[in-house]
């Protein structure tokens, strides 16, 4: 009569049998994706992909505006967008229109207020026709890599310092921009502020078709890469928060005094790049 094995015994001699070198590795049976499992996996990875890939574009340069009277220019946008923001404050019912920014690029950090696109684009919005008493600019005088979210500290420690109820207004940038430039804002302005965005579309490519560009396929990539780093990396800094609400205090500090001594002690380029007039009547929106 033959001899029988048990299972158990079986399973102990498999045991056995599956490792090498004193049990340091060990053979296991397992499953895995046959060629009709590949295809499958590999066909709706493409599609994916490719709904990413014609969806990206929508998805970062976002309009979600809202009916307010107070629009926020991005000073560090271009010219077409600018003449933009003009047009929208025009056509829309708003009552103030604020413009933020930091230090220009090329003169190495902060100067004065009138060496940032705050005082660029306020210049500029007053040549596309809005009135000098409706355009305040309220710069960033941070340099530094958090420039959108500086810029939004910025404008939110001075309607505080000024006493202004805002509780809604729309931020108006370019292009794929956009979508980070509302994630900022909210993350500076709390859930107390709603936040509308206005993305103005680049002319040089069209949108459908931006990977045909080499514009469309630089802001494309180079946004998605800086939103996902906002989104899921970027923690505002205790430090930068204290560096602007200092900055603000001692410029406040500095206008105090030059209004008291009188314009006619004032450095000649502040006389020649000072605005029209600092408007500082209360909002409500």
């Amino acid at each position: 009569m033959p001899p029988t094995i048990t299972r158990d015994y079986a399973m102990r001699s498999g045991d056995h049998l599956s490792q090498k070198f004193w049990g340091i590795f060990i053979r296991k049976e397992r499953w895995g994706l046959s060629w009709r499992g590949w295809l499958l996996v590999t066909s709706a990875g493409l599609a994916a992909a490719c709904f990413v890939f014609l969806s990206v574009h929508s998805f970062l340069a976002v309009t979600d505006r809202l009916n307010t009277k107070v629009l926020v220019v991005e000073g560090a946008i271009q010219r077409y967008a600018v003449r933009a923001g003009a047009e929208e404050f025009k056509n829309g019912s708003y009552e103030r229109i604020f413009t933020t920014g930091g230090p220009e690029n090329g003169y190495g950090g902060y100067i004065n207020d009138y060496y940032t696109s705050a005082s660029v684009a306020a210049d500029s919005l007053k040549k596309f026709g809005i009135r000098d008493d409706l355009v305040q600019m309220v710069p960033s005088r941070v340099f530094a890599r958090e420039r959108t979210y500086s810029s939004a500290v910025a404008l939110r420690d001075w309607f505080r310092e000024h006493n202004l109820p805002i509780h809604s207004f729309n931020v108006l940038t370019q292009d794929c921009h956009a979508r980070r430039t509302q994630l900022l804002y909210k993350e500076a302005f709390g859930k107390n502020v709603t936040i509308g965005i206005i993305a103005v579309s680049n002319p040089d490519y069209d949108p459908k078709d931006w990977w045909r560009y080499s514009d469309g396929v630089r802001e494309v990539i180079g946004e998605s890469i800086a939103y996902i780093y906002a989104k899921f990396f970027f923690y505002p800094s205790g430090s930068l928060e204290k560096k602007t609400f200092a900055n603000h205090r001692k410029q406040a500090v500095w206008d105090h005094g030059r209004a008291t001594r009188g314009r006619s002690r004032e450095p000649q380029y502040l006389i020649r790049h000072r605005p029209a007039c600092d408007v500082e009547e209360t909002v409500t929106s």
